[in-house]
């Protein structure tokens, strides 16, 4: 495998030649900030130089690369395999609804011979991110590594999207499917939240969008301890994600607000919120933030092994990136720090992570880091 990592500013341009990898086997990730999009330079530029390329990416609420977090640019990889291969699949989405169909679709473009990973990209606010992944993955043999994310807009909740080749589009999902014995796959996810107050049931939800907490509005719970910052919902929430768990199971799954209904009294969530679910607040400190995402970058390096080459894409939840502040760094760079020696990084902050739990099934996540790392097998 070769690799190559750049960005791209506004002012200066590229940091880099644009590297000269077109292939059908040649995986081209680029990762934007939200305004991005309406600036053609280095998207012409990326489609003048990968015609045969297999590119994607999406809008952002952050930019990683390497050790650094970058706002107001592009980040870009270039992976081109020897033997691996690759193929996209897409599909529109329009809200909760269709997110099934259309994680199941794409499931059913890829499902061919040899089929080992599914990397997947998605409008971060017309999806119901955990129906989505749960139609991928029922569409997939088992065994299939499923990961990626959802689009960012920062804190803004306004509007996302992904870029099928190098066009960006809103209502869509995205994603690559990679074949063959030679790929090397390990992947990491890790939160560092913990939780508090009393446990709660969910008593009235429909899909990802929730009502009722013990018979009481949700909304009402969210304000009461948010205090003066329930003026800056839904961003505020994100200090705040919401732990479920199924009753009879000890497994809990974070969830992260995308928006509010005041007339309602709703909120809307990244992923489903069961009815009959418990489900509890969470907090988090700087250093179990930091902590978590050295976690998940350790075991991303222990799946893929050594040897070769590697490409690490680190999804990281933007109510981390609002916890962590001015100290945001410092996550990219202990996941940076737990990766083999002479990996790359690139990644993003956003509205959800796609990962397997501990069952080893996909599941969404909310507010943890998500790891991804690529490698490809040399051949003697």
């Amino acid at each position: 495998m070769q690799l190559e990592t750049l960005a791209w500013d506004p002012v200066g341009g590229w940091s880099g030649d644009v590297p000269d990898l077109d292939s059908p086997s040649t995986l081209v990730l680029l990762f934007g900030d939200p305004g991005m999009d309406a600036d053609r330079r280095a998207l012409d530029d990326v489609a003048a130089a990968y015609p045969t390329s297999v590119i994607m990416g999406c809008s952002t609420s952050g930019l990683i690369l390497d050790r650094s977090l970058r706002d107001g640019a592009w980040v870009m990889a270039v992976a081109r395999f020897d033997t691996v291969r690759l193929q996209q699949a897409a599909a529109d989405v329009h809200g909760s609804a269709d997110s099934f169909e259309a994680g199941a679709a794409i499931g059913r473009d890829l499902d061919e011979p040899g089929l080992r990973a599914v990397f997947l990209l998605c409008d971060g606010l017309a999806v119901n991110g955990s129906e989505l992944v749960a139609g991928l993955a029922q569409a997939v043999p088992p065994g299939v590594t499923i990961t990626g994310g959802l689009a960012g807009d920062g804190d803004r909740f306004g509007y996302t999207w992904v870029l099928d080749g190098a066009v960006p589009s809103a209502h869509r999902v995205l994603a690559v499917g990679l074949y063959g014995e030679a790929l090397r796959i390990g992947t990491g996810s890790m939160g560092g939240w913990g939780i508090f107050g009393p446990e709660r049931t969910v008593t009235s939800s429909s899909g990802n969008v929730l009502a009722e907490l013990d018979g009481k509005p949700a909304l009402e719970l969210y304000t009461r301890y948010l205090g003066e910052l329930a003026d800056q919902l839904p961003a505020s929430a994100l200090l705040f994600p919401l732990a479920i768990r199924q009753p009879g199971s000890d497994h809990q799954v974070v969830r992260t607000v995308l928006a509010v209904d005041e007339v309602e009294h709703t909120m809307t969530f990244a992923g489903d919120v069961p009815e009959g679910w418990t489900a509890q607040l969470m907090r988090s400190s700087t250093d179990r933030l930091v902590d978590g995402a050295a976690v998940a970058a350790a075991m991303s390096a222990d799946g893929v092994g050594v040897g070769g080459p590697t490409l690490s894409i680190a999804v990281s939840c933007v109510g981390r990136r609002l916890v962590l502040g001015e100290r945001t760094e410092e996550e990219i760079e202990a996941a940076v720090d737990a990766l083999a020696e002479g990996g790359d990084l690139i990644g993003f902050y956003s509205y959800g992570e796609i990962a397997p739990g501990p069952s080893g099934r996909a599941e969404l996540h909310n507010q943890t880091m998500t790891v991804t790392t690529l490698g490809e097998s040399v051949t003697p």
